[in-house]
C-alpha cells in the first residue's frame, strides 16, 4: 500500500488492540491522536467518519473508513496475509478463528460488561442472550485454552490478539475468575510478550 493507513488512536481505550493488530501485520499506517477531554470524538469531521464517536477508526488510503474493533482485526489481517495472522480463506481452520473472533465481542465483552457493570442488578436471562452466562463464556475459553497453547492450536492468530486483549483488560480490572486462572492467565502472557506488543506500548 503506498499511502499510510490513519488510525484514529487514544492509548486509553480498545484502539490499543487495533494499534497491535497492524503492527503484528507490519502495516504502514500514522497514529491520529484522538482526545476524548478535548471531546475530538463529537466533532463534526470526526463523526463524518464514525457517527458512533468512537475509536478505534481506521482510515484506508482510498478513503473507506473501518470502524468496530474486531473488524479492524480481522481487516488487517485479511489485508496482509503474509504476517499469517489467520488462515486461509478455505482452511477448515477459517471457521474455527471466525468462532473465536466473533466470540469476543458477541459473548466475552457483554457478559464481562454485565458482571462487572450491573453488579446490582438481576443477571440477564441466559435463555435470552447470546453469551448465556459470564461463567460460561470463561469456561468456554479455560477449556480449549487448557488443551492448545492458542485457540487455534499451536500457532498465534488475530483470534487470539483480540481474546487475549479482552482477558488482559479484564484481568486489570478485576472481573471474575480471570486473575485466578492459571490457563487464562499464562495465555495472556504467551500473546502478550510477543514483539509487536512490547512495540505497541514502548510507543
Amino acid at each position: 500500500m503506498a499511502d499510510h493507513l490513519k488510525l484514529y488512536h487514544n492509548p486509553q481505550s480498545r484502539a490499543v488492540i487495533a494499534h497491535w493488530a497492524l503492527e503484528e501485520a507490519g502495516a504502514e499506517y500514522d497514529l491520529v491522536p484522538v482526545d476524548f477531554q478535548a471531546g475530538d470524538t463529537r466533532r463534526p469531521d470526526f463523526l463524518a467518519l464514525n457517527p458512533m464517536g468512537k475509536v478505534p477508526t481506521l482510515l484506508l488510503p482510498d478513503g473507506t473508513v473501518v470502524t468496530e474493533t474486531p473488524a479492524i482485526v480481522a481487516w488487517a489481517a485479511d489485508a496482509y496475509p503474509e504476517a499469517r495472522l489467520a488462515p486461509a480463506p478455505t482452511s477448515s481452520q477459517r471457521g474455527a478463528y471466525y468462532r473465536w473472533l466473533f466470540f469476543g465481542s458477541g459473548c466475552f465483552e457483554p457478559a464481562m460488561t454485565e458482571v462487572m457493570m450491573r453488579k446490582e442488578a438481576a443477571p440477564l436471562p441466559r435463555s435470552t442472550v447470546g453469551w448465556g452466562t459470564f461463567d460460561d463464556v470463561v469456561s468456554a475459553l479455560e477449556g480449549t485454552l487448557g488443551k492448545t497453547p492458542y485457540l487455534l492450536g499451536d500457532g498465534f492468530s488475530a483470534a487470539d490478539l483480540y481474546i487475549a486483549s479482552q482477558l488482559s483488560f479484564g484481568s486489570m480490572f478485576g472481573a471474575p475468575r480471570l486473575k485466578d486462572s492459571f490457563v487464562l492467565q499464562s495465555y495472556i502472557e504467551r500473546c502478550v510478550g510477543r514483539e509487536a506488543h512490547r512495540r505497541v506500548n514502548a510507543g
